[in-house]
């Protein structure tokens, strides 16, 4: 799909992969700036990610006042700029709302190389790197090293050193979307959890948001079936005024996540008045002060259970959290900055 601002655009933006916080982000920057729009639908992941850039090479019209280029890193940016010479003389702003290099799989074995390597040869051709944490570019950076070295021999060095000058963090603008329920977010500890809280006879409400994507893990409908007295949602909401009275409803919002390189439902859930529990991992430290961390099973647990019984405590916290400091308004000017055609 192509569109296109009235004004002439200065701005292209290119997303394989529109859907979620992807899609949330382009739309934000395209009710803000002069730009176009070029996007793939939010489907078949694997395959965005190896053919978008031959896709957009026929697709994107050329338009002799662009000025910049900003995709996420779902696109392999090397292949469309050397598909595109036109596209390659642009100031070229490659976004990471995850990174491939530390992804969870099941077994190391299962990682494909591709993916990741794809996102090292687009920030080698990118003037500007952004990741939405420092979790996210610490985590790739420092991963670059031992990724390579699973090449068998004549393996490029210092690609880190490279890349790092053109890195700047950048948080993402929280715009209170619905979220996803995925096998990377540890579903076995949270109901695990739960199903303890419910075994100690410990009186609770449940709401579990979201869309279900294809193969959901096992464990959710047998928790649907232990826990189904105490669950008062269960799914995708029909809209956004529903999901948001949700969490204006609840009092305590968990993270289990095995992965999470910003946390936007987490934040979402703070600002509408939730007491955040998080890992002690990933982003977490990051945006949340160690009095909502926790660091094993058991102290969730723990932690949880003396919710459960003083529910007031929750209720009348006040989070220690800006989360005016994640928004749109706090974070327009340095976008705008980012999108400007100046190179860094």
């Amino acid at each position: 799909m192509q569109s296109e601002s009235s004004a002439a655009p200065g701005v292209l933006l290119v997303e394989a992969f529109y859907g979620g916080s992807h899609k949330q982000l382009i739309d934000l920057l395209q009710e803000n700036i002069s730009c176009s729009v070029c996007t793939l639908p939010a489907k078949k992941w694997h395959w965005r990610a190896r053919t978008a850039a031959l896709h957009f090479s026929q697709t994107i019209t050329t338009c002799p006042s662009h000025r910049v280029l900003f995709c996420s890193s779902v696109l392999n940016l090397c292949e469309l700029v050397a598909l595109r010479p036109d596209l390659a003389r642009l100031k070229k702003v490659l976004y990471f709302h995850e990174n491939q290099l530390v992804y969870p799989v099941r077994k190391d074995q299962e990682r494909d190389f591709q993916y990741g390597y794809n996102q090292i040869l687009s920030c080698l051709v990118s003037d500007v790197v952004v990741f939405n944490s420092a979790f996210n570019m610490d985590s790739f950076l420092s991963s670059i090293s031992s990724f390579m070295k699973k090449i068998p021999d004549h393996r490029p060095k210092d690609l880190d050193q490279l890349i790092r000058p053109k890195c700047v963090v950048l948080y993402y603008p929280v715009q209170f979307p619905d979220v996803s329920r995925e096998h990377d977010k540890d579903p076995e500890l949270f109901f695990s959890t739960l199903i303890k809280l419910k075994e100690r006879r410990l009186d609770f409400h449940l709401s579990v948001l979201g869309e279900t994507f294809t193969d959901p893990p096992e464990i959710f409908p047998e928790a649907r079936r232990l826990l189904d007295r105490h669950i008062l949602n269960w799914g995708f909401l029909p809209s956004k005024d529903d999901y948001l009275k949700v969490l204006c409803e609840a009092d305590v919002v968990v993270s289990t996540a095995k992965h999470e390189f910003f946390g936007v439902a987490m934040l979402e859930a703070v600002h509408c008045g939730c007491y955040p529990l998080c890992p002690n991992a990933l982003v977490y430290p990051e945006i949340f002060p160690a009095e909502y961390l926790y660091s094993t099973p058991e102290q969730l647990c723990k932690r949880l259970q003396s919710l459960c019984r003083r529910p007031d405590v929750a209720r009348r916290h006040v989070v220690k959290v800006d989360t005016s400091s994640f928004s749109w308004s706090s974070l327009k000017e340095r976008y705008e900055t980012l999108l400007a055609a100046q190179r860094p």
